[in-house]
C-alpha cells in the first residue's frame, strides 16, 4: 500500500513538472516526442532524447529513405511514425492563369547588400539576384502530400494527398512549395500547407476538416514558411504576406474559425509560439513592425514592441519567465522580453530584460538550452552563445569548420548543439560556456529542413532523403 502511494505521489509530481515545463496546452507525452516544429518545448530541445554524436553514410544510419518531390517542412515524430509533407511536380499541365502576385514590391536580393552571405553558394547553385533567386513561373499540377512513414524501418504506412494544383508563385530558388511543418496532438494530424490549405486528419490519414485562406502574395515570391501553433484545442495560424494580413485560431476538431484579427505587417516567416502568464495564454507572433501578444482565447491584443529586422523568419522562444525575439536581415536583432510584465507597447520600457544587436541569424532559429542561447550570423557557420538571463556572450561567431552556409534551425539533447550545415555536414557542439567540437558528420545530401529528435533517434530530411540517425552497435 505504501509503495502504491508512493509511485502515485511520484506520478503526481511528475505530471506537474510537465505542466510547469510545457504549460497545459501540450499534449500530454510530448517531451518524449517532436509533436511540432520546433519540438516540444519550441525551442529547438529534445529534453528526454539521447541521439547518436558520429555518424555517416555508412555509420549510424538506422534508415534512409527517398521523399518524393520537394518540402522544407521538418518531420515530427509521434509514438511509432514520422510524419512529413511534401509538394511533387506532376506531368499534368495546368490552365494559364494571372499572376496575382504582379505587383508585389521587387527586391533585389534574399541576402543583405546584395550578395549571398559568406558559405552561401551551394552545389548547383549561384548567386543573388531576382532573376537567379525566383525559378520559372510553375506550369504543371502538384500534388500536396502528407506521408506516415513508420519510425523503425522508415517504410510509408501511408500517404495522402489533401490538394492538387497549380502554385501560383514560384518561390524563392531555396524555397520549396512545402515548407510548412506539421503539428500533432497525438491523436489527430494538422497538416498546412499556406495557399494550399489546412488539414485536419485522423492518424490513419483520413480527412476531416479543410480549410481555405486564400493565397498568399509572398515578398518578391520568396515562398511561403510559417507553421500552425497548437495549444490545448486551439490551432493559430499567423497570416503575414503583401496582402491583408491577419493571424487566425480555429477549433482543432471542427477546422471551425474561432476569431480572426487584422495586422499590418509586410511578408513574415517566423512561427508564433504560446507563452502563459498567471494561467492564461498568450500568442506571440514575431515579425518586421511589431512584436505582438493576443490572447489566445479571445484574439485580444496585450502587448506589442518594435526592434525586429526586415523578413523576420526566426521563431521566437521562451523559458524562465523570458521570451527571445530574433532575426537578422539587414541588421541584427535580439530581444529578451519579460513578457509577465508586459502590458501595451513596451518598446524601450523595463519589461525589455536586455537587447543584443549583432551576428543574429536570417533563416535558421536559434536554441535555447540549460540557460543558454546558440544562434548562428545571417545564415554563415558562425556559432555565438550568450548567457539567456542577462545577454552576456558565452563567445561569439565561433568558426564551424566544414559547414558550408546554414538554413535548418539548431536543435540541442543530451548536452549537445547540433549545427546542420546545407551542403552535408553536421557539427555536435558540446553544450556549455566554452566552444567544443564533439563530432564532425558528413552525409551525401543537402540539408535546408530543420532536424526532429526524438528517444535515441535524429531525423535529418535532405534534398532526396529522410534520414533516421541512431547508435546501431
Amino acid at each position: 500500500m505504501i509503495q502504491s502511494r508512493t509511485v502515485l505521489i511520484a506520478a503526481l509530481m511528475a505530471m506537474g513538472l510537465f505542466v510547469e515545463a510545457f504549460g497545459e496546452g501540450a499534449p500530454r507525452g510530448a517531451d518524449r516526442n517532436w509533436h511540432a516544429w520546433r519540438g516540444p518545448l519550441a525551442t529547438g530541445e529534445a529534453p528526454k532524447a539521447d541521439p547518436a554524436v558520429e555518424w555517416g553514410e555508412k555509420k549510424n544510419v538506422r534508415w534512409k529513405v527517398e521523399i518524393p518531390g520537394r518540402g522544407h517542412a521538418a518531420p515530427i515524430v509521434w509514438g511509432d511514425r514520422v510524419y512529413i509533407q511534401t509538394a511533387v511536380e506532376t506531368s499534368k499541365e495546368a490552365e494559364a492563369a494571372a499572376d496575382v502576385a504582379g505587383d508585389v514590391p521587387v527586391f533585389a536580393t534574399l541576402q543583405p547588400g546584395g550578395s549571398p552571405p559568406e558559405g552561401e553558394r551551394r552545389r548547383g547553385g549561384g548567386r543573388g539576384g531576382r532573376g537567379r533567386n525566383r525559378p520559372p513561373a510553375p506550369k504543371n499540377l502538384y500534388d500536396f502530400k502528407v506521408l506516415a512513414l513508420d519510425r523503425k524501418t522508415g517504410k510509408t504506412v501511408w500517404s495522402k494527398t489533401v490538394r492538387e494544383e497549380k502554385p501560383h508563385e514560384a518561390g524563392h530558388s531555396d524555397a520549396s512549395q512545402a515548407s510548412n511543418s506539421p503539428v500533432t496532438d497525438g491523436e489527430h494530424l494538422y497538416a498546412y500547407f499556406g495557399s494550399r490549405g489546412l488539414y485536419g486528419l485522423t492518424l490513419d490519414g483520413k480527412v476531416e476538416w479543410e480549410v481555405d485562406l486564400g493565397d498568399m502574395r509572398t515578398r518578391n515570391e520568396f515562398g511561403e514558411g510559417s507553421s500552425p501553433v497548437l495549444h490545448g484545442d486551439t490551432l493559430i495560424i499567423n497570416w503575414d504576406h503583401e496582402g491583408n494580413d491577419f493571424i487566425v485560431a480555429f477549433d482543432k476538431k471542427t477546422g471551425k474559425e474561432r476569431w480572426r484579427v487584422e495586422r499590418d505587417e509586410p511578408t513574415s516567416w517566423s512561427t508564433p509560439i504560446v507563452v502563459e502568464v498567471e494561467g492564461k495564454p498568450q500568442v506571440v507572433v514575431t515579425a518586421t513592425n511589431r512584436v505582438v501578444a493576443y490572447d489566445v482565447e479571445t484574439g485580444k491584443e496585450i502587448w506589442s514592441c518594435g526592434g525586429m529586422t526586415a523578413n523576420t523568419i526566426p521563431s521566437p522562444m521562451a523559458a524562465d519567465g523570458l521570451l527571445y525575439a530574433i532575426s537578422g536581415f539587414r541588421g541584427a536583432a535580439l530581444l529578451a522580453i519579460d513578457y509577465a510584465k508586459a502590458k501595451g507597447d513596451i518598446t524601450e520600457t523595463p519589461a525589455i530584460a536586455w537587447t543584443y544587436d549583432r551576428d543574429t541569424p536570417y533563416v535558421p532559429s536559434a536554441t535555447l538550452y540549460n540557460g543558454r542561447l546558440y544562434f548562428v550570423d545571417n545564415n554563415r557557420p558562425l556559432l555565438s552563445c550568450l548567457d539567456a538571463k542577462t545577454g552576456k556572450p558565452h563567445y561569439e561567431k565561433e568558426r564551424l569548420a566544414g559547414i558550408d552556409g546554414v538554413y535548418a534551425s539548431l536543435v540541442a539533447a543530451k548536452g549537445r548543439i547540433y549545427v546542420v550545415g546545407r551542403d552535408g555536414t553536421t557539427l555536435v557542439i558540446k553544450d556549455g560556456p566554452k566552444f567544443e567540437v564533439l563530432a564532425t558528420n558528413e552525409l551525401e545530401d543537402g540539408f535546408d529542413a530543420s532536424p526532429a529528435i526524438a528517444g535515441d533517434e535524429l531525423f535529418l530530411r535532405g534534398t532526396k532523403h529522410l534520414y533516421c540517425i541512431a547508435d546501431t552497435d
